[in-house]
């Protein structure tokens, strides 16, 4: 048995032999590294039912089973889900010759432009956007940077801070002119150090706040070190979208599997033809929309045949005519179904790997942290830091925060990934700030959660 304080301690060789059955595990993720310590009752639960199930100690009068029962499983839904149930729509947008994919939903109210991670897309914030569309009158706009997602450019491997900062003011002036609405760029990690830069260097003239999650130049510059032993742990081929999703939540990477769901299909592509999963996703989608207009339209005639042979014999007769003309040009019978089965799925031997090879953007991860600190704190907008852990804190974040020069919020119960792991959290911290900050109009739904914002 491995008892743990958080799955996501999990590496690569143990997350294999767990889904294989090769060993029991229990997690128990309100505790510290001293795990018996902080909940002795519990471990003691735990070593407890262990021996009685392997029948080598006698159970008390006291003893019930607790943690080592086996109710009744439920197998927990892997299936990908279609970017359209968290956004309104979404389009590519061309900058110098380069293409970017955005998603969007909200019609009025300032922007809140999102930013993702190394080796997420614009799909990492489905559900967030979700969440805070409800709380405050705003619009959201996800980005797929450079390299990432379904965005396309002359040379992905350009993943510089500076020209990844310059694509984000020209996507900004792309999307909405040269006077664009109010502005709060959100950026996790990587895609914090981009908003960073791109603050700093005064690149959106409407910047209105910046907020900026886990991401902390110490500590990223300390984690470097052992950034290319993550990246190598990580499976390199997935047999299905459904085994990467599951693969996400075992192994920590994002712990809210309703996000993963949606969240890992901009992280893959095929292995054989190197289609982005979301392209895969999207004309599977137009099959079904297809297969579903067919089948209505189809409906409708039988309805229309079966109505006109009711009221007169001249209208079958017409309606016979009709149908004799319509057998004698199949070209305009047979499209729709040709249509339909060039959208098969995918065979079920298909692979996939990751969208963007990380390990060789090693040469651009001390430029995205280094010097950070003193950036974010000189930017005169309202700033916000959203950690994971208050240990992520560098000394010049530390002092900076004790003066008051920026708003901090820690949520501790999540992973690295904190708006895919608690994006009702997240929402509420992002619509607390912007109505703190009188730039929203809160709906219905808000309750301040978080006064210390």
């Amino acid at each position: 048995m491995l008892l743990l304080a958080g799955v996501d301690r999990l590496d690569k060789e143990l997350t294999i032999g767990q889904m294989q059955g090769k060993f029991q595990m229990q997690v128990l993720p309100q505790c510290g590294h001293a795990v018996h310590e902080d909940s002795p009752d519990k471990v003691a639960d735990v070593l407890a039912t262990f021996m009685v199930r392997y029948k080598v100690a006698e159970a008390t009068h006291n003893f019930e089973r607790g943690y080592g029962k086996r109710p009744i499983v439920r197998k927990r839904d892997y299936t990908p889900v279609y970017w359209d149930h968290y956004f309104e729509h979404e389009h590519d947008v061309k900058v110098e010759g380069n293409t970017f994919r955005v998603y969007e939903c909200g019609k009025e109210g300032p922007v809140l432009l999102f930013l993702h991670g190394g080796g997420f897309s614009a799909l990492s914030w489905a559900w967030c956007h979700s969440n805070i569309s409800h709380l405050v009158t705003c619009r959201c706009a996800a980005v797929d940077l450079r390299g990432h997602g379904d965005s396309v450019t002359t040379d992905d491997g350009d993943l510089s801070s500076e020209t990844m900062s310059s694509e984000v003011g020209n996507i900004v002036k792309a999307l909405y002119g040269e006077d664009p609405p109010p502005i709060i760029l959100v950026g996790h990690s990587m895609g914090g150090s981009i908003a960073v830069n791109t603050a700093f260097r005064h690149l959106i003239p409407s910047l209105i706040g910046l907020i900026v999650i886990d991401v902390v130049e110490g500590t990223a510059l300390e984690a470097l070190t052992s950034m290319q032993s993550f990246v190598r742990g990580r499976p390199a081929v997935f047999k299905s979208l459904e085994h990467a999703i599951e693969w996400s939540v075992r192994a920590g990477q994002i712990r809210n599997v309703e996000s993963a769901k949606v969240s890992m299909v901009g992280q893959l592509k095929r292995l054989d033809t190197a289609e982005t999963a979301t392209s895969q996703l999207d004309h599977e989608h137009e099959m079904e929309v297809v297969t579903s207009t067919s089948d209505t339209i189809a409906e409708e005639d039988e309805e229309e045949e079966n109505g006109e042979s009711e009221t007169s014999k001249n209208s079958t007769d017409r309606l016979q005519s009709t149908d004799k003309l319509t057998s004698d040009t199949p070209e305009s019978s047979t499209k729709p179904q040709q249509h339909t089965e060039s959208l098969k799925k995918p065979e079920s031997s298909t692979k996939y790997t990751w969208r963007i090879d990380l390990g060789k953007t090693e040469p651009f991860w001390k430029g995205w942290f280094q010097g950070l600190s003193e950036k974010f704190l000189s930017c005169d907008c309202p700033k916000m830091l959203l950690l994971a852990g208050v240990d992520r804190l560098d000394k010049e974040l530390t002092i900076g925060q004790m003066q008051g020069k920026f708003q901090m919020q820690v949520l501790p119960q999540c992973g690295h990934a904190v708006h895919e792991d608690s994006p009702d959290k997240v929402a509420d911290v992002l619509a607390t700030f912007m109505v703190r900050y009188k730039v929203a109009e809160a709906t219905h739904n808000f309750e301040r959660a978080f006064p210390g914002c």
